[in-house]
């Protein structure tokens, strides 16, 4: 029986169908999201889809100057920036020492971060906030620095040090004998070589740490030190929520990551697909 032939440029039509389909499922939460972020809400109550009219730009200044959310954009900001530049570097180089120097323990280690990995962090959210108690960071964003540092290190390292196993060993050899010492390898090779993985982690680590709620609204009390997502929660209440301005607090919340994934993006897409080194 003859196989029936398929229309020319089919395939590439229900690529294409599939493709339209997904970014209208992804992108219309987000377009909904940004019409309610200028308009009160009376008018959401009224019609949760409408266009909005007039536009209310003005709650964006209310958000950012009266509700204080500049002052947790800028606490979210330092501890998720920190956090990430100390896991990343860190991450990498336990990671690039791990896959590449064998020393007593290097596999113990490895094991002991690998089952770090398995648990829930949600069950040291009791002995964290006794430690920090203990040596006086409990309510520090400092301390929720420490916290979110030890929380994403270990991942971190597990899937840098994958990639950092598959980097040629002759490169290193190369390398010693053109006289580079162990640090001018990690910064002179592994970095350049493996930056499509460190902006994945990077990536992944930022939009986690970003959003992280939990820890934050229980190690965080001052109302000065609040980070984005427990000040967007001020706007809940038991029986009013302020709709309009819930989603312009997300709005502000939602930016810095979209400019930090257009800035890797080329980067996470090459670390994501990238099964070997050549």
């Amino acid at each position: 029986m003859a196989a029936i032939a398929m229309p020319r440029g089919f395939g590439r039509g229900a690529l294409a169908l599939v493709i339209g389909i997904y970014t209208i499922y992804t992108v219309a939460p987000f377009l909904w999201l940004a019409s309610m972020s200028v308009r009160t809400t009376t008018e959401i109550s009224f019609d949760h889809y409408a266009w909005p009219h007039p536009f209310h730009w003005e709650q964006f200044r209310i958000a950012w100057v009266d509700s204080d959310f500049a002052t947790y954009f800028w606490n979210s900001t330092w501890v998720t920036v920190g956090a990430v530049a100390v896991v990343t570097l860190v991450g990498a180089a336990a990671a690039h020492a791990l896959a590449r120097y064998r020393f007593p323990g290097n596999r113990v280690i490895y094991g002991i971060l690998f089952s770090s990995i398995i648990f829930p962090p949600q069950i040291t959210l009791i002995s964290l906030y006794q430690i920090l108690v203990d040596y006086d960071l409990y309510n520090s964003l400092f301390g929720l620095m420490l916290v979110y540092i030890s929380l994403q290190l270990p991942l971190t390292i597990y899937l840098l040090e994958g990639f950092f196993a598959r980097i040629p060993q002759d490169l290193f050899d190369a390398a010693k004998m053109d006289g580079y010492g162990d640090i001018e390898i990690f910064v002179r090779i592994v970095l350049p070589i493996g930056m499509p993985a460190i902006a994945t982690t990077l990536i992944l680590n930022f939009i986690q740490l970003w959003n992280e709620f939990l820890f934050a609204v229980v190690l965080i009390t001052d109302p000065e030190k609040r980070t984005l997502p427990i000040g967007i929660r001020a706007f809940m209440g038991d029986h009013f929520q302020d709709i309009g301005m819930i989603a312009t607090g997300v709005m502000i919340s939602v930016v810095p990551v979209i400019l930090v994934y257009v800035f890797f993006s080329e980067k996470l897409i090459r670390g994501m697909t990238a099964g070997a080194i050549k």
